[in-house]
Parts: structure tokens; C-alpha cells; sequence
């Protein structure tokens, strides 16, 4: 005999399965839902009217049966019924987004912090602070999730937060903005940037599902450098949370010393500060910034500049010898590229491809495709909204009857 949780669980596992479809295949009718989840009818029935009460689905109309009969009603997420937050937070700032179950993003404005590593006190209090400015709650809407985006490694066990003031604890960042939030009534999780920028990447190129990649390496570069692996279009994380992480795989052993005491790492060669200055436009060549410096650095670019270049040439050999390490343990059969290294794809494919021609000669029939994510520098907050909707999608159930909200009859 069940026991109530096992019945409860089942219940949810079926709501998830119903809503799945409709956010996938939506509108439709509840005689498609039951033909293409093989649920019986009464029972899609009672699900639907369950969603119709927490305000997740509604009735948008009818379409012919094709028969005799009367017409079939149609089903389709409420889009606002559920709001997911988003907060990017990179070495320069915060940046938010909030999106529904089905609608587009929409930008929720930007924030300062107080640097990248400060305390994770500090951090907390300025990503509260920007998520209370942005988002205020709003008459029928259920706040579903805010997923924090961060720049730099993230740990997700019962290890303490990295030392050397480089990177966060997942769990400890989390509870310290849930308790800077207390007018914030949805759970917080907090993802490494790259992971959801991978995902959200992914999800763009191969929007079908169908016929994708078994395993994805993402690699990215704006003020640092991040990785991420995707597994059947999951992400990776390891043991720790940090599978993936390729800022410091050493490419050169007599390459220059990094920060973290090794020689040769792959963030000393294609991270933009490290290109900028091997193509003469380091911080005090362009004292401007960073933007003044990449604007520059663009404008050599096309006008075939040869340091700008020679600045790509090298870091497409480190890159390449890096993909090359990265197939090599983990088969992936796609290596896709964010951030700046997307716009610099061509110039950086010579050095590739130079890299990868070796193991390509050898294995002919084991092609690595490598590709610019089309994303850009919204990619991660894509990934976040992406990940807040799917934990809804997944458990209908934490939403919260509506009040207002009418329930359908149920019958076709």
C-alpha cells in the first residue's frame, strides 16, 4: 500500500508531467495531454483543474474535435502568474532580468557591489539591496525563484568557502542573502555564472532537444575565464561544483605565472585583460578602461592589425591546446565559446584548429565541433531565468493556489 508521501509525490511528479507538455506543446487540449503522456483522461482532468487553481494554465478558446463532437477546449500557461528573478553578478556589478513561464525577459535594471573579494557579508547585503530596488511584488503574481549568477568559482558542499578570496560557497552566499531578504517570499540559489551561461547557450543552439550533443564544454572569457560541462543537457558540477573550471589549466609549463602560483594557465592567454595587453592595449596604454580598450582592440582587428593578431594567434594555441586536453578527458563531441572569445572565433580558429589537427588526423571519425555562442553577455542571466523556470515546471505544486482565479468544468 502507498503511503501519503509516496501518493503526494506522484501527484506532483503528474502535475510537473502536464505542465511540461503544455509549456512545450501548449495550446492544446486536455484529450492531447492524455494521448501524449499516456495519463488517463479523468485523471489529466483533475491535474488540469488543480493548475487552473494555482493560476498556471487557462482555457484560451476551442478548436473543432474533427468528429461529432463538441469542440475542444484549449490550454495554455498563464505567463504572469509566476515571475522568476535573475541577478548576474560579475567583477563590475549586478545586472537583473525577470521573465514569466512563457513570455520574454525583461531587464530589471543594474547595481553596484562592493568588489569581488570582499566578505561574502558585503556581497550579500548589495544583491539584496538591488533585488529589493528592482522587484516589487505585484497583485496575483507568485515570486517563483531568484538564481544568483556569480562570477568565479563556486563551491556547493560542506567545504568552507574558497580561500584566498577567490570564489564562493554556494550554501553559506545563500543563506546570507535569504536573510538580508525577508520581504523576498522564494527560495535563492546561487550557480556559478559559466554553468548557466552554458546552459542557456546550449539550449539556444539546439533549441529542439533532438539529436544534441551527449556531452558540451563551454568555455568563456570577459574579466576572467570560466568553463562549464554539460552533460545530456545538464550541467556537471563535480564533487565541489567546480567540473568545468579551465581558468587555470596549464596550457604552457613555461608560460608566466599566474596568481595561483602555477605557470602557464589558460586565463594568462585568453582572458580580455591578458589579450588587450598582448595587443599593446593593457590598463596603462588605455587608461580609459576596459571597454575603451576592447573598442580599440575590435577596430585593429578588422583593420588586420598584425599585434592584434599575433594577440589571437597565441591565444587560440592556448585555447586549442586546452579543448584539447578538455576532449581528451571528457569526449565532448562540442566545445562552445562565450563571451568575447564568440566575437574572436575567427581569429582564434587558425591557433585551434592548429592545436586539434593532430588528434583529428588520428581520430577521423570523432569530429569536436567548436562554436560561438550567440548569447553574448546576457547568456548567463538567460541561464538563470532558465533554471528558476524549470525548478516551477518541475513542482507546479509550490505555487500557491490563486485566489481570484476560476476553475474550469473540465470537459471538452
Amino acid at each position: 500500500m502507498n503511503s501519503p508521501a509516496d501518493s503526494a509525490a506522484v501527484r506532483r511528479a503528474n502535475l510537473s508531467l502536464v505542465l511540461r507538455h503544455l509549456a512545450a506543446n501548449g495550446p492544446c487540449a486536455r484529450t492531447d495531454i492524455a494521448t501524449a503522456t499516456g495519463l488517463v483522461h479523468a485523471s489529466v482532468t483533475a491535474l488540469v483543474a488543480d493548475l487552473t487553481r494555482r493560476g498556471l494554465v487557462e482555457e484560451v478558446g476551442a478548436s473543432a474535435s474533427g468528429g461529432r463532437g463538441r469542440p475542444r477546449r484549449l490550454l495554455r500557461l498563464v505567463d504572469q502568474r509566476v515571475r522568476i528573478v535573475a541577478a548576474h553578478v560579475t567583477w563590475q556589478g549586478i545586472r537583473l532580468m525577470t521573465a514569466g513561464l512563457v513570455g520574454e525577459p525583461a531587464d530589471a535594471g543594474q547595481a553596484g557591489h562592493p568588489g569581488p573579494l570582499g566578505p561574502p557579508e558585503a556581497m550579500a547585503d548589495a544583491i539584496a539591496a538591488a533585488v529589493e530596488e528592482a522587484v516589487s511584488p505585484s497583485p496575483g503574481v507568485h515570486l517563483g525563484r531568484l538564481v544568483i549568477a556569480m562570477a568565479g568559482p563556486v563551491t556547493t558542499g560542506r567545504a568552507p568557502a574558497p580561500t584566498r578570496g577567490i570564489g564562493w560557497h554556494a550554501p553559506t552566499l545563500t543563506a546570507l542573502v535569504t536573510e538580508r531578504s525577508p520581504g523576498l517570499p522564494c527560495p535563492v540559489e546561487v550557480v556559478n555564472d559559466a554553468d548557466l551561461a552554458a546552459l542557456a547557450e546550449h539550449h539556444a543552439l539546439h533549441p529542439h532537444e533532438t539529436n544534441t550533443p551527449h556531452t558540451v564544454a563551454y568555455i568563456k572569457s570577459d574579466s576572467g575565464v570560466g568553463g562549464a560541462l554539460l552533460i545530456n543537457g545538464r550541467i556537471h558540477q563535480g564533487s565541489h561544483g567546480l567540473a568545468g573550471e579551465l581558468a587555470h589549466v596549464p596550457v604552457s609549463p613555461d608560460g608566466p605565472r599566474c596568481r595561483c602560483g602555477n605557470h602557464g594557465c589558460l586565463t594568462a592567454y585568453v582572458s580580455t585583460h591578458a589579450v588587450l595587453a598582448a595587443a599593446g592595449l593593457g590598463r596603462d596604454t588605455v587608461p580609459q578602461g576596459v571597454d575603451t580598450a576592447l573598442a580599440e582592440f575590435t577596430r585593429r582587428l578588422h583593420a588586420a592589425e598584425t599585434r592584434a593578431l599575433a594577440a589571437l594567434e597565441q591565444a587560440g594555441h592556448a585555447l586549442g591546446a586546452a579543448i584539447q586536453s578538455i576532449v581528451g578527458l571528457t569526449d565532448a563531441e562540442e566545445v562552445i565559446l562565450g563571451g568575447h572569445l564568440a566575437d574572436w572565433t575567427p581569429w582564434l580558429s587558425p591557433g585551434i584548429d592548429a592545436r586539434l589537427s593532430p588528434r583529428r588526423a588520428v581520430f577521423p571519425t570523432l569530429p569536436v565541433t567548436i562554436t560561438p555562442g550567440p548569447l553574448g553577455p546576457q547568456a548567463a542571466l538567460h541561464g538563470a531565468l532558465r533554471t528558476g523556470r524549470d525548478r516551477i515546471l518541475a513542482d507546479p505544486a509550490v505555487v500557491p493556489s490563486h485566489p481570484t482565479h476560476p476553475v474550469s468544468s473540465g470537459t471538452e
